[in-house]
């Protein structure tokens, strides 16, 4: 999130957790038959408590884009989880982690009394037998081993789905869509679709303009530029909900309308969802694994890289703003879940391993270190919006203020480029 427009606050939901399946490597012909389900769900509650349940299932008519090799995630950097689970054998056949905005009412003042309703959309390989899908939440755990307080996955609700008992809706296809750049199989390729909000028709001129406008930007930045071949981008001309004052963050600019979203995206390859709105007002925001969400400001050759660490790569904003309601958000018994951050609980766990031999930690700040570099690797205090307690790997980053991204962040994103390529 930009600055001064990020609104989170992470609340451990306090229960057992519950015995996972072991997840294994998993060939994907065996298993699934190449076409995709789509499940709207929703979500009800508010700091003290949620529940969650499957509310349509959608044959979306479409072959899977998604990954086809490395099928359970290796990063589980979101909140919440889905995981499909052979239903004879308990076997992981899928899994994928994300966040969602619900996750983020819970720190408003409203959220901490006032239940809402919340859509989530997960797009799953479709099964080719009976598997259990399982909707999933992190609660707090401590490690029998090493006392440590960890910030777990434990099943949420657990629903069964019998492709051949279970009548499915059919996929819903409103917008129009085209191709802006394409370089092979969605199953093989990182996928992009970028929904156009606020235009009066498809053939309107200034929607083509803008569109491959946010295709070039978003290969502006390393390490999407050296990675371009790797993508397919995709155009969708349609009418989504997206407004700014969101949580009453004038500048924080989301959609609650996610089924509607993914209405109109119809059978459009999308790992990854940016919605384009046509308006010159500075403003933007992402959500992990879920959707990103830019104006047209000219602002968003930086706007969109930025929002782009959230929605790929989990990334935390590593800026500081004392004036933030959620300024000790990181400052926990827990390790931080984003991997450019740390609060030193569990350090080994983030980028110790990269740092040059006698890094002083925490790291004292350099002298002139210009604003558009990054500087040398280290663990300089304030990030995640803290002053105190909360660490980042440079002094500067895409992450914190516009900068290049910095060499943690780049290896994230290219390790989530790879999981696609594997």
């Amino acid at each position: 999130m930009a600055k001064a427009r990020k609104w989170i606050c992470a609340v451990a939901v306090m229960a057992l957790a519950m015995p996972q399946a072991v997840a294994q490597d998993v060939k994907f012909s065996r298993y699934f038959t190449g076409g995709t389900l789509r499940l709207d769900c929703t979500r009800d509650g508010d700091a003290r408590g949620d529940t969650v349940w499957v509310s349509r299932w959608i044959d979306r008519s479409a072959e899977w884009h998604g990954r086809r090799k490395q099928l359970t995630d290796r990063f589980d950097n979101g909140d919440y989880r889905v995981e499909m689970r052979d239903r004879k054998s308990g076997q992981v056949l899928y899994s994928q982690s994300y966040s969602n905005l619900f996750r983020e009412y819970k720190g408003t003042g409203k959220g901490r009394t006032e239940k809402a309703r919340f859509e989530e959309t997960l797009l799953l390989p479709m099964p080719k037998k009976a598997v259990s899908i399982a909707l999933q939440h992190r609660v707090a755990t401590v490690d029998s081993v090493e006392g440590r307080v960890r910030y777990a996955f434990a099943d949420q609700t657990v629903v069964d789905f019998d492709p051949k008992e279970r009548e499915l809706d059919f996929n819903y296809h409103l917008g129009q869509s085209m191709d802006l750049e394409v370089h092979g199989k969605p199953s093989e390729k990182v996928d992009v679709a970028i929904v156009a909000q606020g235009y009066p028709s498809l053939s309107d001129p200034k929607l083509r303009v803008d569109l491959y406008r946010m295709k070039e930007i978003l290969f502006l930045q390393e390490p999407f530029k050296s990675h371009r071949e790797d993508f397919n981008v995709y155009g969708i001309f349609a009418d989504v909900h997206a407004d700014f004052g969101t949580f009453g963050i004038d500048r924080y600019l989301m959609t609650f309308d996610v089924w509607h979203l993914h209405d109109m995206l119809g059978t459009t390859p999308c790992d990854y969802v940016v919605v384009m709105v046509n308006s010159d007002t500075y403003g933007g925001g992402a959500i992990y694994n879920f959707y990103a969400v830019t104006s047209m400001h000219r602002m968003a050759e930086y706007v969109l890289p930025h929002e782009f660490g959230h929605a790929f790569g989990g990334l935390a904003d590593e800026y500081v703003d004392e004036e933030l309601a959620y300024g000790n958000l990181h400052i926990s018994d827990y390790e931080p879940l984003e991997p450019n951050i740390t609060n030193l609980k569990d350090f080994g766990s983030k980028w110790e391993s990269m740092l040059p031999e006698g890094t002083a930690v925490p790291t004292p700040e350099p002298e002139g270190v210009k604003s558009s570099e990054c500087g040398p690797l280290g663990v300089y205090e304030g990030a995640g919006y803290a002053h105190k307690g909360v660490f980042r790997p440079a002094m500067h980053c895409m992450m914190r203020d516009y900068a290049p991204f910095c060499p943690v962040c780049t290896k994230r994103l290219e390790e989530v480029f790879g999981s696609f390529m594997q």
